[in-house]
């Protein structure tokens, strides 16, 4: 073999080698990209979430560490509570409390902000707004305030004489009330920028076929924006699960029990009983009451969502 003829082999397999290391550059660089998710998610939820069902099968000290492998005895033990089943029932309660009237609401707004009046439209979309970025801990001092017997205004405006957060047939309603108020400003934003995804031609051939007020409401606005709607009641049920900090600070799941809910009795068991092991039991129920109400939703998502 020649020199021309050894040089031209060792080109052609140079040139292979190189289009082999493009390829795998093509194979592993998304993965590189990817790489500082993978961290996040694995160190922030996936190992926390194994550990939450390890630490549900054990007993533990008071520091958090693990002393006895006891299986599904806590779980066991969480139902034989007399006292559970009350706070099952309170979260029942808690949730449609919440998640109706903040959709209700929202929706009342968000229509009023998309007629689009230009001297008050802007004014009026960011105070619709606000309650999104008032943290649950400011609010329930404010609201709290509010709700005072004795110096509160919303007895003197109202003229009456109840003991909002004292009173068990009160309780409830009124931690529901400063829930409904901190989540109005997402569900406000996200319904009105599904009014405003509509688009103009189909709403001004509704109005010409005859459909104005409830009629194009019902027909025409809720069919267009229910992928919207949809993620709206999502994620009004999924954070009325998680409400915690305006309950800690108003009632601390009183009076009585009768505003403890499911998530605040894990923060009970957990850091003021420090038995750990149980307050994982019930963050593994607690988990499964909103993944089995979450893939409810998403079964009947086809037969009441319209995607345009």
């Amino acid at each position: 073999m020649t020199y021309d003829n050894i040089k031209a082999v060792s080109g052609v397999e140079s040139a292979k080698l190189s289009a082999a290391r493009r390829l795998d550059m093509r194979v592993f660089k998304p993965y590189v990209f990817l790489l500082p998710s993978f961290v996040f998610f694995i160190g922030f939820y996936y190992f926390p979430f194994l550990k939450t069902i390890l630490l549900s099968t054990t007993i533990t000290n008071a520091a958090g560490e693990i002393k006895k492998f006891v299986g599904i005895s806590n779980f066991i033990m969480i139902f034989k509570r007399p006292d559970f089943y009350v706070i099952l029932k309170n979260t029942a309660r808690f949730v449609p409390m919440v998640a109706l009237p903040t959709l209700f609401v929202s929706m009342l707004l968000a229509l009023f902000a998309n007629r689009k009046v230009r001297r008050v439209s802007t004014a009026v979309e960011v105070l619709f707004s606000l309650p999104m970025a008032v943290a649950s801990a400011s609010a329930a001092i404010v609201w709290g305030l509010m709700f005072n017997p004795l110096i509160g205004s919303l007895n003197y405006i109202l003229g009456t004489d109840i003991r909002w957060l004292t009173d068990e047939k009160w309780a409830m309603a009124s931690v529901a009330i400063v829930t409904v108020w901190l989540q109005l400003g997402v569900n406000f934003i996200f319904l009105l920028t599904g009014l405003r995804g509509i688009p103009t031609d189909v709403e001004e051939s509704a109005m010409i076929d005859g459909a104005r007020g409830l009629k194009k409401f019902l027909y025409v606005t809720l069919p267009m924006i229910s992928p919207t709607l949809f993620f709206v009641i999502f994620y009004n049920i999924m954070a009325s699960f998680q409400a915690f900090g305006q309950i800690r600070l108003l009632t601390q799941g009183g009076p009585g029990i009768s505003t403890k809910v499911l998530v605040y009795d894990v923060y009970l068991e957990a850091f003021l009983n420090f038995r750990f092991g149980t307050a994982a039991a019930e963050s593994i129920i607690l988990f499964a009451i909103m993944l089995s109400v979450a893939l409810l939703q998403f079964r009947f998502e086809n037969k009441g969502v319209h995607y345009s």
